[in-house]
């Protein structure tokens, strides 16, 4: 493909992109192919000569889309948001047409650079510490992949903070989590081969850590010869949205110095950009005494995937831990201690530019404009609620949390029902969501109790489509009572 080839290739495809977001309300939320569709409608192997690029596209047309999840479509309730804004899409393709593997400052200045000043940009958009400042020179931020890939750097950066003071087997380290904390906390634990202990949350404290539960734990592993050295806690939880009760942990934590303290709020992190959400995400506490911060810009934060946030107190916890510099790598620069070399506050060596779209997205939408986005959900989310309550047979698990509703279809007649009996109820409910085309939405379990998730943030929903999603699940609630009741 020569210039001119790719010019009219690359109009077609804006095109074909601006059709999709056009027509995106139409299309049915989820994909209805079955598994292994793919194959047959694919050559067995690649083609020997190279083919018109018309035709490729065609045929993403005719054999993709169709297997797509649409998770920018309106009535896409399920997980959480996905970010998708053409600022993003731009950047990407951007940063696509300069590919620089960027793991160090030679490698592309201009990439590093613009690294350092989107991540101050998207920490005072938080209303984060200047101590998390890569212009204050101590602490700092970095992209990521993800949320897990900022635990796992957090995780190596702590056991090695920990390693430097006292010489302490592997075996013995301890990694805390809770009954909640995403699955990364216990995938980390197995990629570094250490130990993870998930602390257990109550319903009474809305499924956040204690500082009661963690000073427990803490007293009995280091009685029992265990070292307790990060504890992972989470602002807005998956299953219920949670915010862990961080005065309280920081507090304890105090008798504790060795114990990192790492918050996960990759998802509600972002609120965090509205001043009036930050007193119940603690954010004083954060900006006070926790050791590293993420939050993933690729769910509510218009950023387009993968774009995950990590701030730390304290880079040279970071670069001690994570610097290998073979003399391949060496630079005068990096020698001389004037610049940033980011490929030391990740695992991998190489990286993408993802600041591009970073910087494209936090200009193009400024301050007020995330403000709105976020502001806007979390209304569409009270509005759910609120429908909720006009209905006899919908339950609360739990208070909502910011655009996160959870819970569960629990009768009048059968209110006294045992746990079991409801539990199959809400089983039967949710697969007859899941089977719906026009809307998306998932299960999770609290403390043994089964309960759907509700979770707004898709930049195009509007009332109407929670109204719409709404109506769906009372429709799909009357059914799944009837069937069950006679049984019951």
């Amino acid at each position: 493909m020569d210039v001119e080839q790719f010019r009219k290739a690359g109009y077609a495809a804006i095109d074909r992109i601006c059709d999709y977001y056009i027509n995106l309300d139409s299309k049915p939320v989820s994909s209805s192919v079955q598994p292994g569709y793919l194959a047959p409608l694919l050559p067995k192997t690649a083609p020997e000569e190279g083919e018109d690029f018309q035709t490729i596209a065609a045929d993403y047309e005719s054999v993709i889309v169709p297997g797509l999840t649409h998770w920018q479509h309106p009535s896409f309730f399920a997980y959480f948001p996905t970010a998708a804004t053409f600022e993003g899409i731009l950047g990407d393709l951007y940063a696509n047409a300069a590919p620089n593997p960027g793991f160090n400052w030679s490698c592309s200045p201009a990439s590093t650079e613009l690294e350092a000043v989107v991540m101050d940009w998207s920490a005072q958009l938080l209303g984060l510490s200047s101590v998390f400042h890569n212009a204050g020179g101590i602490g700092g931020g970095a992209l990521q992949t993800t949320a897990s890939d900022s635990a796992l750097v957090a995780i190596v950066a702590a056991r090695e903070r920990l390693r430097a003071l006292t010489e302490v087997p592997l075996e013995e380290l301890l990694v805390y989590v809770t009954t909640q904390t995403h699955s990364l906390g216990l995938k980390a634990g197995r990629v570094l081969g250490l130990q993870v202990r998930a602390l257990e949350v109550r319903a009474e404290d809305r499924y956040a850590l204690s500082g009661t539960v963690l000073r427990q734990a803490l007293e009995e592993d280091k009685a029992a010869g265990r070292r307790p050295f990060i504890l992972i806690a989470t602002v807005g939880s998956t299953s219920s949205g949670a915010v862990d009760n961080l005065p309280e942990i920081t507090a304890v934590l105090q008798d504790h110095p060795e114990v990192w303290l790492h918050v996960d709020a990759a998802w509600a992190g972002l609120a965090l950009c509205c001043p009036e959400t930050r007193e119940a995400l603690f954010l004083d506490t954060i900006n006070a005494s926790v050791d590293s911060f993420c939050a993933n810009f690729h769910k509510w934060g218009l950023v387009n995937f993968d774009a995950s946030t990590l701030w730390v107190r304290d880079r040279k916890s970071l670069n001690e831990a994570l610097d290998i510099t073979p003399p391949f790598l060496r630079t005068a620069h990096g020698d001389a201690g004037t610049v940033v070399d980011y490929r030391n506050w990740h695992l991998g060596l190489g990286r993408r530019f993802r600041s591009l779209k970073f910087w494209f997205v936090l200009r193009g939408f400024g301050v007020e404009g995330f403000r709105k986005h976020i502001r806007q959900a979390i209304t569409l989310n009270t509005t759910f609620v609120d429908l909720l309550a006009d209905m006899e047979i919908f339950e609360l698990v739990t208070p909502p949390s910011l655009a996160l509703t959870v819970f569960r279809v629990v009768p009048p007649s059968h209110a006294q029902a045992d746990l079991a009996a409801l539990n199959a109820l809400n089983a039967a409910f949710f697969a007859r969501l899941a089977v719906r085309p026009d809307l998306a939405i998932t299960q999770t379990v609290l403390n043994g109790v089964f309960c759907v998730r509700f979770a707004v943030g898709a930049a195009r929903t509007t009332q109407a489509h929670v109204r719409a999603a709404f109506d769906v699940l009372v429709e799909e609630a009357h059914a799944a009572i009837a069937l069950w009741e006679p049984t019951a």
